[in-house]
């Protein structure tokens, strides 16, 4: 990651909080211009499903964020640690991930 991608990544974090899988999503699809419907049609999922997502109320296992990711040319890193970071603030742990390419 570049010295001004860590940057702005710092800034939001700061400012908005730990980012979640939804949140990287709807950016991520805003980004391309993208509506809910022709982003759920490029995934293979209905746009309400993608609603849900991007509103916190379905979580994404890191495998299928891993894959979303990758389908739409967005980080992989940054949706696996996403979608991990929610997963453990729905069962309340107060825990960080960090996730490193292998």
């Amino acid at each position: 990651m570049s010295i001004k991608m860590k940057n702005l990544v710092k800034l939001l974090k700061n400012e908005l909080g730990s980012p979640t899988f939804g949140g990287f999503l709807c950016g991520a699809r805003a980004s391309k211009d993208l509506s809910q419907v022709d982003m759920a049609q490029m995934l293979g999922i209905s746009r309400s499903t993608l609603c849900d997502i991007e509103k916190g109320r379905h979580f994404v296992s890191a495998a299928l964020a891993a894959q979303i990711a990758r389908k739409c040319g967005f980080s992989e890193k940054i949706a696996v640690k996403a979608a991990l970071q929610d997963q453990l603030r729905k069962a309340r742990l107060k825990m960080r991930v960090e996730v490193l390419a292998a």
